[in-house]
């Protein structure tokens, strides 16, 4: 057998130089990406005809080669070579411009190639103790890493033959954007990425330097960059149940495996992670709020009033001047108002107002202690506020509905809602800081007209067997019922035939109604949307603790302002049951069930800062202590960032 073929693989016996067209242009364009130069001297050995046929038998310029390399290495496209004979020539007979076209082609299907097996082996060797490390580190997404990986036969997500595709560049900007979300662009491995991407760059100026290695890490870095980033923005960044904090709403979930390749394919990142955070006008106006407040920060912040006393209408001097300045940054009093600057006039008596009202406190234009004390919260407290509550609005779900209730505990107000607008608003009283209302949706189906009060073990043993032992008539005074046990045909016991002073919590055999009237604790209506606290609207005779600017007075369940008018909104379009007859079934006091006919959401949340429809921020006291927990969740970081 001829030794020249002794080497060779299957029928491929002739010269390199029959495949030398081939070889080259896959090499080169291939190697061009990381080695402009190499590809460039490879090139300048072929003759220019058989390599690049369009530039014709003239000499080939070092400008034209290096336009074709850098072309190819622009668009990350390469033909491939279908030939499989690589390096089996007799090494006699293979001509130098053979040697370096094959050592061109090699280089090249180290990048492509070799960062897939690095990624395949470092995801399979790891994957089993359900851990995908990267630099050192344990990567937050090791649990959905492997399946991301293995749909794709862990070919590497964001390169090309080592150049970084413009989808990666993309992502890295939405990282570095997280802070207008109130995210730290710093969870998502911002510096190693950086790193990575630098070091990468400046071993491309020398091929031996290329190292798959760092490759794998970078695509391994930004793939659970994403996949972490794109989960803080569906589903939050704390979960709101490892803070305790009475957050009862189900998190959405997402397949962002799923979401990643969609996205990767279409070219898409950016598109894909705008579709995952909260798309309602509350978020994005609270996002600007977060905005505007920063910017107030950059400039300084604004001015503390001094301490003194209170200031209103008619007062002068420089106390009044620093409240001006304060309520002119925090854009409460607009700069071109004219006036006296020391002088506290009416228009800046109408801005104090507005300040009140923006944060839920007596609305009078005196600035009085707790007027004071929130015109003195520093601006970075405010921003931290508006923080959590973008984070809170990531656990909501992502459609509220057309038309919905929504209760804000910490305002301590109901919202009728329609079409992204307010139709009416009134006062709520909330639970005490001792029986917190939770935070939950439901969906209200019915409204019971003069309710029985089913008084909850919990209420009759805390609250009232106390004052039973101070004062045994306290039951028939208040219209309540006993009866021995809760099954429904129990027995109905006198209350002055039990010893109350020997009942105890621990024995305490008896259930409590109390049955319908003026003195009824749930008032003439209650609406119902089933929920595993039992917890409702309803009406109250205790209509004086409204004039409160804090209401938290109930047990946890939500006393309405305006009942007749909310069951008039959910009740419109039936003649049968209008105001009037509303009003005439309750003053029948007669217990009766209405059905709405179109039953409706019911969001009761827990927000400290919002904006509202106009574009107004609104802040208010942590009323629960629900802000600490969650700041201090917030700071920690998640693991190993």
């Amino acid at each position: 057998m001829n030794s020249d073929n002794k080497n060779s693989r299957g029928p491929y016996k002739h010269s390199v130089r029959r495949y030398l067209p081939m070889l080259v242009l896959s090499g080169l364009a291939l190697i061009s990406v990381a080695a402009p130069s190499l590809c460039e001297s490879v090139l300048a050995s072929a003759h220019p005809r058989n390599v690049v046929p369009s530039m014709g038998t003239a000499s080939v310029s070092n400008a034209e080669m290096s336009i074709f390399c850098s072309e190819q290495g622009r668009t990350g496209v390469y033909a491939e070579a279908h030939f499989s004979y690589v390096a089996g020539e007799n090494p006699r007979r293979t001509s130098l411009r053979g040697k370096k076209a094959i050592y061109a082609w090699k280089l090249a299907e180290s990048v492509s190639d070799q960062v897939t097996e690095r990624l395949r082996h470092r995801i399979t060797s790891s994957s089993g103790a359900g851990q995908v490390a990267c630099r050192g580190k344990q990567l937050c997404g090791s649990e959905v890493i492997p399946q991301f990986y293995r749909r794709r036969s862990f070919r590497p997500a964001w390169s090309t033959d080592g150049v970084l595709r413009s989808q990666a560049n993309l992502l890295i900007q939405a990282i570095h954007e997280a802070r207008q979300e109130g995210l730290n662009p710093e969870d998502y491995h911002l510096a190693n990425i950086q790193k990575l991407i630098t070091k990468i760059q400046n071993n491309t100026a020398r091929p031996k330097g290329i190292r798959q290695e760092e490759l794998a890490d970078l695509d391994l870095l930004l793939t659970d960059a994403f996949l972490l980033y794109a989960f803080h923005l569906s589903a939050g960044r704390v979960n709101p149940e490892t803070i305790q904090a009475e957050w009862f709403i189900k998190i959405r979930e997402v397949d962002l495996v799923g979401v990643l390749q969609t996205a990767l394919n279409q070219d898409q990142i950016v598109e894909a992670l705008e579709n995952l955070r909260p798309n309602h006008p509350g978020y994005e106006g609270l996002k600007k709020a977060l905005q505007d407040y920063q910017a107030i920060m950059e400039m300084g912040g604004w001015p503390m009033v001094p301490v003194g006393a209170h200031m209103q209408k008619g007062d002068q001097g420089i106390r009044v001047a620093a409240l001006r300045s304060r309520l002119i940054v925090s854009g409460d009093l607009n700069a071109s108002e004219k006036g006296h600057h020391e002088l506290f006039d009416v228009t800046l008596e109408g801005a104090v107002r507005r300040f009140q009202k923006r944060h839920g406190l007596k609305v009078d234009g005196i600035v009085g202690p707790a007027t004071l004390a929130a015109l003195n919260v520093p601006v970075e407290q405010r921003i931290r506020q508006i923080r959590l509550n973008l984070e809170r609005w990531r656990w909501l779900p992502r459609d509220f509905g057309r038309r919905y209730l929504l209760v804000n505990i910490a305002d301590f107000e109901l919202d009728v809602v329609e079409d992204d607008r307010v139709i009416t608003t009134m006062r709520v009283i909330a639970g005490t800081t001792a029986r917190r209302t939770p935070v939950f949706t439901g969906r209200m189906a019915y409204m019971e007209l003069n309710p029985y009060w089913h008084i909850p073990p919990s209420i009759a043993k805390e609250d009232i067997l106390p004052r039973l032992r101070k004062d045994p008539k306290y039951l028939v005074r208040e219209n309540i019922r006993v009866f021995r046990g809760w099954a429904q045909e129990a027995p109905e016991v006198d209350p002055e035939s039990v010893n109350w002073s020997q009942a105890t919590p621990e024995r305490f055999p008896f259930k409590l109604r109390q049955e319908p009237g003026p003195s009824n604790a749930l008032g003439r209506i209650k609406f119902m949307f089933p929920n595993k606290f039992d917890v409702y609207l309803h009406d109250t005779p205790g209509r004086e603790l409204f004039n409160h600017n804090s209401r938290s007075f109930s047990s946890g369940c939500i006393r309405i302002e305006k009942p007749i008018k909310l069951a008039e909104y959910l009740l419109r379009g039936q003649p049968e049951w209008n105001r009037e007859k509303i009003a005439a079934a309750i003053h029948s006091k007669k217990t009766q069930i209405v059905w709405i006919p179109e039953p409706i959401a019911v969001h009761i949340l827990y927000w400290t800062a919002w904006v509202d429809e106009y574009g107004t921020v609104h802040l208010r006291d942590d009323v629960y202590g629900r802000d600490t927990p969650l700041d201090e969740a917030l700071k920690k970081g998640p693991p190993n960032s």
